[in-house]
C-alpha cells in the first residue's frame, strides 16, 4: 500500500485521544501506511490542509472546540478531492446516513478493528488517485501533449489512437493498479509494458514472463519460487520472478490462458500483495508492479467458463486496447521506413529503397500477425536483397492476391431489406454506376497503381485499360 500514498502526501489522523491516535498510526504502519500525520487539536486540520495536501483524512466526530461534524461539510466543500473517514464511538443511523449525505467516503465506529481501519484507508486512498488520475488525463487530453515522448520512441506510429494510448500511459504510470493491455498478437503490448515500466520510476527490474502453457505447478514456481526439499528435484530454495521484480515491474503475458488454479493465486496477489514459495508456510509479501496482457477476448472466456470474474474485475483499475494494425495503416509506411533501416544495420549494408507500389501493396493487407509479421516480411526482404531498388516479389509471395482491408461496399441489408447500394447512389444505381465506382474506389485505394487495382477488381489490367479509356 506504499505506493498508493505519493511521497508528502500524508494520511491525517484527527482525534482528541492521543492514545487513540497512537493506535491508529501503528495499525496504519502496519498495513503498510508510513507517512501519517496527528492531530489532537481539531482547530490544526484545516490550516494544515490548506499549507499541505492530503491523500485521506480520518476524522473522530466528537471532539471538543471543533467537532467532526462541525468540520466535515467545510472540508468536503474546500477539498472534495479529500475523501474523508469519519469514525464515531455513537452508532447511531441516523449519524451515518447525515454524514455520508454531506460527503463522507467512510463510516467507522469504535472500537475500530485493525483490518477494518486499514482497509477502508485503503479503498480512500485508491479513489483518490482515481480522482487524481481522472484529472490528470483530462488536462494532457485537452493540452494534447506528450510529457516524455522519449519513452515511447521504440513504438513507430504516427496515428492519433496510439498518441491517446501514450497520454493515458503517463497518467496511470505511477499508479500502484495493476494495468491489463489487450489486442491482438503483434501489435507491441510488451512495448507499451516496458513504457509503463520507465514512467512509473520504479528503482527495480523489468521482468517480462509469458504464462500461457505454464500448468498451475510451473506457474507457481515461476512466480513465487520454492523453498528447498518443496518437491523431488528441489535440492536448493530458489526465488521466484516476483522477488526478481522488487521494486519494479512484473509483466505477465497471456493470462487468458491461465488454469483456474493459477488465477485464484494471481487475484490474492493484486489483491493482498502477498504470496506463498512453493512449499513454504510462510507468507511473503510483493512490491512488483503487475501489468498483464492477453489477446484473448476476456469476456467470452468468462462465458465459457474459462475465466474467473473476480479476477476480470481486479484486473480491470486500468486498461489499454492497443488496435490492430489494419485500423491504422497510416503506420505501415512509418514502419516500412523503420524495419528497412533495423534491417539494413542488422545485416551491416546500405538501407535499400523500396519501390512507391509496396507501401500501398501492403495496407491492402490485413496483417493477422500485426506489427511483427510486417517486421518479420520487411527483415526477409532485405536478407534476400542484392542492390538497386527492394523487390517487391517476397511480399507478394507472402500476401498472394490482397484484398482492402477497409471501405468499399458493405454488403448488408438494412431492417427494410433494401440493399445499402440505395443509400450510396441515392436510386438503385445501374451495373454500369457500380461498376465506375468500383473502379474509382479500387484506383483510390491503390493510389492510381492500375496493376493493384486490376487485382482488386478480379481483371486484367488489359481489361481496365479498356474500361477506363471506354469512359
Amino acid at each position: 500500500m506504499r505506493d498508493l500514498i505519493k511521497p508528502g502526501v500524508p494520511v491525517v489522523l484527527v482525534d482528541d485521544e492521543e492514545m487513540i491516535l497512537k493506535a491508529f498510526r501503528l495499525i496504519l504502519k502496519s498495513g503498510g501506511v508510513d507517512d501519517v500525520v496527528t492531530l489532537a487539536d481539531s482547530r490544526e486540520l484545516l490550516p494544515l490542509l490548506h499549507q499541505r495536501p492530503a491523500a485521506a483524512v480520518v476524522l473522530d466526530l466528537n471532539m471538543p472546540h471543533l467537532s467532526g461534524i462541525e468540520l466535515l461539510p467545510q472540508l468536503i466543500s474546500d477539498f472534495p478531492h479529500i475523501p474523508v473517514i469519519v469514525v464515531t464511538a455513537r452508532d447511531d443511523v441516523m449519524t451515518v446516513v447525515d454524514c455520508m449525505k454531506a460527503g463522507a467516503f467512510d463510516y467507522l465506529v469504535k472500537p475500530v478493528g485493525g483490518e477494518l481501519l486499514v482497509a477502508s484507508v485503503r479503498k480512500a486512498l485508491e479513489m483518490s488517485n482515481l480522482s487524481r488520475e481522472l484529472s490528470s488525463l483530462k488536462g494532457r487530453l485537452l493540452d494534447d501533449r506528450l510529457h516524455h515522448p522519449d519513452v515511447f520512441a521504440a513504438i513507430v506510429t504516427g496515428h492519433k489512437k496510439m498518441r491517446a494510448i501514450f497520454q493515458y500511459v503517463e497518467v496511470v504510470a505511477g499508479t500502484q493498479q495493476p494495468i491489463m493491455i489487450t489486442g491482438e498478437t503483434g501489435v507491441g503490448k510488451e512495448l507499451i509494458a516496458q513504457a509503463i515500466h520507465v514512467l512509473s520510476g520504479r528503482s527495480g527490474r523489468f521482468v517480462a514472463v509469458n504464462v500461457a502453457g505454464l500448468d498451475d505447478a510451473m506457474f507457481s514456481d515461476t512466480l513465487f519460487g520454492h523453498k528447498k526439499g518443496a518437491f523431488t528435484g528441489a535440492d536448493q530454495a530458489r526465488d521466484g520472478l516476483i522477488a526478481s521484480a522488487a521494486q519494479g515491474t512484473l509483466f505477465l503475458d497471456e493470462i487468458g490462458d491461465l488454469s483456474e488454479a493459477s488465477q485464484i493465486k494471481l487475484l490474492r496477489l493484486l489483491q493482498e500483495q502477498e504470496y506463498y514459495p512453493v512449499g513454504a508456510d510462510m507468507m511473503r509479501k510483493s512490491d512488483a508492479r503487475v501489468v498483464l496482457a492477453t489477446n484473448h477476448d476476456l469476456g467470452e472466456l468468462i462465458a465459457a467458463g474459462r475465466f474467473r470474474k473476480d479476477l476480470y474485475y481486479r484486473l480491470f483499475a486500468h486498461r489499454i486496447h492497443i488496435p490492430p494494425l489494419r485500423e491504422r495503416i497510416e503506420d505501415i509506411p512509418l514502419l516500412l521506413d523503420h524495419f528497412l533501416g533495423q534491417a539494413a544495420a542488422s545485416l551491416i549494408r546500405k538501407k535499400p529503397t523500396a519501390p512507391p507500389e509496396l507501401a500501398v501493396l501492403l495496407s491492402l493487407y490485413p496483417f493477422p500477425g500485426n506489427v511483427r509479421e510486417l517486421e518479420s516480411l520487411v527483415f526477409d526482404a532485405v536478407t534476400r536483397h542484392s542492390g538497386g531498388v527492394l523487390s517487391m516479389e517476397s511480399f507478394k509471395a507472402v500476401l498472394g492476391e490482397t484484398h482492402p482491408v477497409a471501405g468499399g461496399i458493405v454488403a448488408e441489408k438494412s431492417a427494410e431489406g433494401a440493399e445499402p447500394l440505395t443509400a450510396l447512389f441515392g436510386h438503385f444505381p445501374t451495373i454500369a454506376e457500380v461498376e465506375e465506382y468500383l473502379i474509382d474506389q479500387a484506383l483510390r485505394m491503390t493510389k492510381g497503381n492500375q496493376g493493384m487495382a486490376a487485382s482488386l477488381l478480379g481483371m486484367g489490367r488489359q481489361t481496365l485499360n479498356k474500361r477506363l479509356n471506354k469512359g
